[in-house]
């Protein structure tokens, strides 16, 4: 029999996620973020789901390609652009939009014009990417019109969108800086030019649809988490991904008795406690501290000591009911794994694209 612990996908969930994505921005058109492996919910499932979407981002040249294989014919955009010369025939042969956000690439891009045995035959969709203000890729305002004017003039370039990505769109108590900096930025650095217009995240969809203009990039949304402040269910998003686990051993232990490696919780009471099958080799974070929260058949609880590689440990003294074989949510639509993660110090992405290849995955219609 293989270990208790199984993650089950819910395709209707990602169906129903995207719908909200797109009703709350009617006006644009939307990528459905499908990056690490769709947030480790799959590839496979995420074409599936995600049908309705007008295109698929991500950023692994291979797996772009693997959609191609899976069916995927609706535009497909490389958010990273692609990452040296040799990416350029399979960005051409696969038809792959891709993002441009440093002059290497625009350099490789006119060397590979130069040489392309049909150079006629070529026709990329672009989109510049402006560093706005988070300081990651991009180029800075006051050089993007002279990349667009570098991009311009290539032949192999049919169309330019213009693309940022906010740093605090999330940030709900004070929804204005930077982020209204950011949106000034790049509307001054775009005016006049011609092409569409992409800026919305997860978290600008959810909190600031007036800015989607022509397409909108939805992420973690899609799968049921938030980029923080409110909850999954206050925006009416479902949990698509479910990882439960069950009891497989109980100890019962008195006052001094250490739990786990490094002795980091002592019992300060009489206490049962149950072992469950899901450590940090099936994606669960490490660094939980003690009381994270589970629910053992169906009862709130939290967990004790370190977590360990194949176990953790959860308190059941007021649980008296519960033993081997008992049933635990991990995360899932009655524990938001976003609740989990700010339990840990982390976010839900993390706990959902760390799900292990060793875990069992099914799937929910």
């Amino acid at each position: 029999m293989p270990r208790p612990i199984v993650a089950t996908i819910d395709i209707t969930a990602l169906q129903h996620n995207l719908a909200v994505a797109k009703s709350l921005t009617p006006q644009a058109k939307a990528w459905a973020v499908v990056k690490a492996q769709a947030y480790g919910h799959g590839l496979g499932r995420a074409v599936r789901a995600f049908a309705a979407a007008d295109g698929l981002a991500l950023v692994e040249v291979d797996y772009a390609v693997k959609l191609r294989e899976l069916g995927w014919r609706k535009p497909i955009l490389l958010l990273e652009g692609f990452f040296d010369a040799d990416d350029l025939p399979v960005v051409a042969q696969h038809q792959l939009q891709f993002a441009v956000h440093c002059d290497q690439q625009i350099a490789l891009l006119e060397a590979f014009q130069a040489t392309a045995t049909n150079p006629d035959d070529l026709q990329f969709d672009v989109h510049l990417k402006m560093n706005s203000g988070m300081n990651r890729l991009g180029y800075k305002p006051a050089a993007y019109r002279t990349a667009y004017a570098r991009l311009r003039a290539l032949a192999c370039v049919r169309s330019i969108t213009f693309m940022t990505h906010f740093a605090n769109a999330d940030d709900a108590a004070n929804p204005d800086l930077p982020l209204n900096e950011q949106i000034k930025r790049f509307l001054a650095a775009t005016e006049g030019l011609e092409g569409a217009r992409s800026v919305c995240n997860s978290a600008a969809d959810l909190l600031h649809a007036e800015l989607a203009y022509d397409w909108v990039r939805p992420g973690v949304m899609l799968y049921g988490g938030t980029p923080g402040g409110a909850t999954a269910k206050d925006f009416g998003l479902r949990a698509a991904m479910t990882l439960e686990s069950k009891i497989i051993g109980i100890q019962h232990i008195g006052p001094g008795d250490a739990v786990g490696y490094g002795s980091r919780f002592v019992a300060d009471k009489p206490m049962t406690i149950g072992v469950v099958a899901c450590g940090y080799a099936d994606g669960y974070p490490r660094h939980a501290p003690n009381h994270t929260p589970v629910l053992v058949d169906g009862v709130r609880t939290g967990t004790i000591g370190r977590v360990s590689m194949d176990m953790l440990v959860v308190d059941l003294s007021a649980i008296p009911h519960a033993g081997v074989g008992s049933h635990v949510l991990l995360w899932g639509e009655a524990l938001p794994v976003d609740e989990v993660a700010f339990a840990a110090g982390t976010i839900g992405y993390e706990l959902m694209c760390a799900l292990a290849p060793r875990v069992a995955v099914r799937e929910k219609n």
